[in-house]
């Protein structure tokens, strides 16, 4: 079983940027792709970046040209990040990583993902 802990939220002003980490641990080894994903208060989850094994990534329309995904596989454990620049207060939310193992996500999409690491960004 592979658990997902995500870090590196925090408070930021409108264009300054941030790091996210996701560290995937368990049963590692097929992990492929892998995504962040968020959600503001209020509003339904939205998919934000999505990288694949071979390196190939594809990211909403909204931070395309701001966020940068990139994962690093480690013993035992795999790490996704997200480089957030020009942050905008639109950006605010939860920030969230799935992935898919086993053909099934990690994450089932019907059920609540909990706390997630937050971003703030102020304006």
């Amino acid at each position: 079983q592979v658990q997902l802990v995500e870090s590196g939220g925090g408070l930021v002003q409108a264009g300054g940027s941030l790091r996210l980490s996701c560290a995937a641990s368990g049963s590692t080894s097929s992990i492929n792709p892998m995504a962040w994903y968020r959600q503001a208060p209020g509003k339904q989850r939205e998919f934000v970046a999505m990288i694949r094994s071979g390196g190939s990534t594809n990211y909403a329309d909204s931070v395309k040209g701001r966020f940068t995904i990139s994962r690093d596989n480690a013993v035992n454990t795999v790490y996704l990040y997200l480089q957030m620049n020009s942050l905008k207060p639109e950006d605010t939310a939860a920030y969230y990583c799935n992935a898919v193992t086993g053909s099934k996500w990690i994450r089932n999409f019907l059920e609540d993902w909990g706390q997630g690491t937050q971003v703030t960004v102020s304006s």
